[in-house]
C-alpha cells in the first residue's frame, strides 16, 4: 500500500479511529514521539501542530500499536486498517 501524505489520507485514517472505540484529539503538548496513548481511557492524543506527514505517521504508527475490534469497523475500513498493519512505514 501506498502511503500518501494528504488531508484525505489523514480524513481515512481518522474515520478508523470515529468507528473504533478510540477517541482521537488533536492538542498541543511535548510528547517525545508527537503523541501520546492513554489506554485505561481509549484516547490517542496527537500533537497539533505537526504537518499533516507528521499526523499520519502518529496516526500510523498508533493504529499499529494499539489492538481494535474490527468487527466494529465498516467493510472499507476494515480492508484499509488491515493494509496499514501490512504496510511498511518509511520514515
Amino acid at each position: 500500500m501506498q502511503i500518501k501524505y494528504t488531508n484525505q489520507f489523514l480524513n481515512k485514517l481518522e474515520d478508523i479511529f470515529a468507528e473504533s472505540e478510540y477517541m482521537l484529539r488533536y492538542e498541543k503538548g511535548n510528547f517525545h514521539s508527537g503523541y501520546c496513548i492513554l489506554k485505561d481511557t481509549k484516547v490517542a492524543v496527537v500533537n497539533k501542530y505537526f504537518p499533516v506527514e507528521g499526523k499520519i505517521n502518529c496516526l500510523i504508527e498508533i493504529l499499529r500499536s494499539i489492538k481494535l475490534d474490527v468487527s466494529r469497523l465498516s467493510e472499507k475500513n476494515k480492508k484499509f486498517y488491515l493494509e496499514i498493519n501490512q504496510t511498511e512505514l518509511s520514515l
